[in-house]
C-alpha cells in the first residue's frame, strides 16, 4: 500500500505504485505515474505527462514536468520520462518537453543536486551527477557516467560524453568528447579522465589507446577531419574508440576547444609531457 499523508495533494487519476511515499503538502496532478517505492518529500510538485522510475526519491521543492520555458510551446501534450533509482534534490526543475510527443529523459541511478535546471528536450544518461546548480538548456544530451561540476551552464544542443568529467564554474557552449576531464572558461581539458576511468575498471591498455587518441584530436595540430582519419588508420578500433569516432562526426556543435582557439606550441609540449607522465603514474 502506499503511504500519502492526509496534507498532499494527489489528484485523482495520477497513478500510484507499490509502498509509494508521498508526504505532507507535496502535489502529485492527475496525469502523473508513481512506479513502486518512490518517495515525494514535502512541497515537491510534479505536473504534466511525467513518470518517475521505481526507487526514486524526489526531494522537498523540486518542480517536475512543468511547462518548458520555450516560447514555442503551445500546449502540446509532452512527456517526462525519470528512471529507476534517482536522486532528485532540493529545487531542482526539470521541464516538460516541447514538440508534440517529445520527452525530456533521466536515466537510471542519476543523482541531481540542489538547484540543478533540465530543460526541454534534453536526454540525460545513467549513472549521471549534476552538482548544485549546474543547468542544462534545451536539446541537451548528456551521456552515461558523465560529470557535471556545480554552477556549470551547458548551451542547447550542446553534449557531453560519456565518463566526461567537467569541472566547475565552466562554461560549456559545444560538445565535449567522451571520456575527457576538463573545465573553466573558456574550457581547457587536462586529458583522458585517467582517475575515473580507472574507477570505473578501465584496463591499462584501454586508457593508454584514449590518451593517443585524445592527443590525436587536440595536441597534433590536425584538422578535426584529418584526426579522424588517423585515429582510424593508426588506432586500434576497441569500442571506446569507435565511440570516439561517431562522437566527433555527428557534432553539429562542434567539440569544443577545437573553435578557433589558437594555442602557443610551447604549451602543446607541455600538455604532452604532463599526458605522458599521468600514462606512466598509473601503470602497474
Amino acid at each position: 500500500m502506499a503511504t500519502i499523508h492526509p496534507l498532499a495533494v494527489v489528484e485523482s487519476g495520477a497513478k500510484i505504485g507499490k509502498n509509494v511515499t508521498i508526504e505532507p503538502f507535496a502535489i502529485v496532478k492527475a496525469t502523473v505515474t508513481l512506479e513502486d517505492n518512490v518517495v515525494i518529500k514535502s512541497h515537491a510538485y510534479i505536473d504534466g505527462y511525467t513518470t518517475i522510475g521505481e526507487g526514486t526519491v524526489i526531494w522537498p521543492n523540486a518542480s517536475i514536468g512543468t511547462k518548458p520555458q520555450d516560447l514555442k510551446y503551445k500546449g502540446e501534450k509532452t512527456f517526462v520520462v525519470i528512471g529507476k533509482h534517482c536522486e532528485i534534490r532540493e529545487f531542482v526543475t526539470i521541464n516538460s518537453s516541447c514538440q508534440e510527443n517529445s520527452t525530456v529523459r533521466v536515466g537510471n541511478h542519476c543523482l541531481i543536486m540542489a538547484y540543478c535546471h533540465v530543460a526541454h528536450n534534453c536526454e540525460i544518461g545513467n549513472y549521471v551527477i549534476m552538482a548544485n546548480n549546474s543547468m542544462l538548456a534545451g536539446h541537451v544530451i548528456v551521456e552515461d557516467f558523465a560529470i557535471i561540476g556545480g554552477m556549470t551552464p551547458v548551451h542547447q544542443f550542446s553534449r557531453i560524453g560519456s565518463y566526461a568529467m567537467v569541472g566547475g564554474l565552466s562554461r560549456v557552449s559545444n560538445d565535449i568528447p567522451p571520456y575527457t576531464i576538463g573545465g573553466g572558461i573558456p574550457y581547457r581539458f587536462g586529458g583522458i579522465n585517467l582517475i575515473g576511468l580507472k574507477r570505473h575498471k578501465f584496463p591499462l591498455s584501454v586508457r593508454k589507446i584514449l590518451s593517443q587518441v585524445f592527443k590525436l584530436t587536440y595536441r597534433s595540430n590536425l584538422h578535426m577531419e584529418e584526426a579522424i582519419q588517423r585515429i582510424e588508420r593508426d588506432i586500434e578500433p576497441i569500442k571506446e574508440v569507435r565511440h570516439w569516432l561517431e562522437f566527433c562526426r555527428s557534432s553539429k556543435r562542434g567539440l569544443i576547444g577545437l573553435q578557433g582557439i589558437a594555442k602557443e606550441k610551447e604549451e602543446e609540449i607541455e600538455d604532452f609531457e604532463e599526458e605522458d607522465e599521468l600514462v606512466d603514474s598509473i601503470k602497474a
